[in-house]
This record gives C-alpha cells, structure tokens and sequence, in this order.
C-alpha cells in the first residue's frame, strides 16, 4: 500500500496546526468500551487517536496509564480481542488510528503477524517506544513500509542532534516529541526549560510533522504545544476524565475534548499533581 493513502499522511497533508491527538487504553473502563470511546472520539472532533495496548511492564507510563492498563487486563483484554474490536469500529470512523505498546507484545504476536494484522483491521500507524532504531531499520522497516503503515518514533529533550536527524528520516506519519524526561501524566503548566527544547526542535526544520506529549492536559497547555509543534497528545487526563464518567462515555469524552479545544467548554480543568499523576 501507497503511504499517499495512509490517513496519517492525508491528515497533515490537509492539516498542519491544532492537531488533537487522544491516547486511551483499550478495555478500560470496561472491557467493550473501546469502539464506543473511538466513535465518540470522533464525533467530538478530534483528529488522531491511540489506542494503548494494555501491557503488564508498561515502563514509561505513569501511574494513570499503568492503572488504566492493569484494569484492562483484569477486565481480559486482550491483542487478539483488541483487533477484533478495531476491526469492527473500522467502518465506522474515517479517523487515523495508531496503536502504541511494547515490543514484547509484538513479539509474542508474532513480529510479521503483528504487522500484517494491523494492516488488515484498518490500523494507520504504530508507537513502539522500545523498538531500537537500528533493529528496526535493519528488520522490520521494509515490512512496515511495504505494508503502508506509519511509525512514529520518539524524541526527548535529552535526544541528541544525530539521533533526531535519523529519527526523522525513519519516521513515516509524525514525529511524537516527550515534552519532558519524566513518566507520562498531566502537569499543571509547561515550563521555560520545555519551551526552550520546542523551540530549538522547531528550528531544526525536520521532514516530519511534530506532535508533543507527555504533560498534555489543558486548553492551555495545549495551546502553548501548538505554538511548537502541529499538535499535541492527551493521555492520562483523558484517561481521568473515562475513570470518572460513570458510564456515561459519550458525555464524558466531549466535554473533555471541548474543554482542551476551547478555553470556555465543557471541561472543568483541574489542578495537576505531577507527584500524584
């Protein structure tokens, strides 16, 4: 498959700033909420979505994306049953839908199996932030590439200058930038320090579109993303917002997702505890 025709690539062909990009953790809150979570996703207005496949080493989440995923487990989810329920979503939403996990998960799936299944269901993209760039260059990119899929590869304010040039030469679809060092969780703000690293990536002038996480949780510090980078991804206060939903998902996700997109929505936005979070 062309990658001309990827979503991914046809979402930054026509849209290059504000891009809203949703992380959740399949099966959670319960175990069949996933396609119900991706429609009203969609009919919130979002333009990306990642959809966290539950792992049980998850090393660079926080503890709101390590709870959201241990639930899930417990709830049985599972790859297989994952891609049966982005299977049928699929005819649903014309919406680009990444998956991002670990490398163990598609190594016990079966590394080209994975890859062909994703392909198959409708899947537009992959984040394996564990997969070396080198492994991947040498074994699996000309399958992934051949496939149509997107990569996206990760960078940190600790990235050096050579890494980031290579990372955006294998990176298909966009680049996802950690806005800090720590583990994911919403912050309160973003700091100079962070504005500082935005800034210097910005002039870097790289190939690939930019999408900044990692502290996301606000219309403001969304804002403030988007002023460095195409957009930006929410996941842990996202994930707070379905916690608290008490089964009304559509609701919850579009006061959410008015709340991070206008300064006067639904949401009320909630001071952060990056300890706690």
């Amino acid at each position: 498959m062309d990658f001309n025709h990827n979503r991914i690539r046809q979402l930054f062909d026509r849209k290059k700033e504000n891009i809203l990009n949703i992380y959740f953790t399949a099966g959670f809150p319960r175990l069949d909420d996933t396609g119900d979570i991706i429609t009203a996703l969609g009919d919130a207005g979002v333009d990306l979505i990642e959809i966290g496949m539950p792992y049980s080493d998850p090393l660079a989440d926080g503890p709101t994306i390590q709870q959201s995923g241990q639930v899930a487990l417990r709830n049985g989810m599972t790859l297989p049953l994952l891609f049966e329920q982005i299977a049928a979503v699929r005819s649903k939403t014309d919406l680009p839908l990444i998956l991002m996990g670990y490398f163990n998960q598609v190594m016990q799936y079966g590394e080209t199996a994975f890859f062909e299944k994703c392909a198959e269901i409708g899947i537009d993209g992959l984040i394996i932030p564990d997969l070396p760039l080198v492994e991947y260059k040498a074994s699996y990119r000309d399958t992934i590439e051949s496939l149509g899929l997107g990569f996206s590869f990760l960078i940190t304010p600790q990235t050096s200058t050579e890494r980031i040039r290579m990372v955006d030469e294998l990176s298909r679809g966009f680049i996802y930038m950690v806005s800090n060092a720590a583990i994911t969780g919403a912050k309160a703000d973003i700091t100079r320090l962070q504005i500082d690293y935005f800034d210097r990536i910005k002039g870097m002038r790289l190939s690939n579109p930019r999408l900044i996480g990692f502290g996301i949780s606000s219309f403001k510090t969304f804002s403030t993303a988007c002023e460095y980078a195409n957009g930006a991804i929410i996941g842990s206060a996202f994930i707070k917002a379905l916690e608290s939903s008490n089964g009304h998902l559509s609701d919850a996700v579009a006061g959410f997702v008015a709340g991070i997109k206008n300064e006067h929505g639904e949401q009320q936005t909630q001071s952060f505890d990056p300890l706690k979070n």
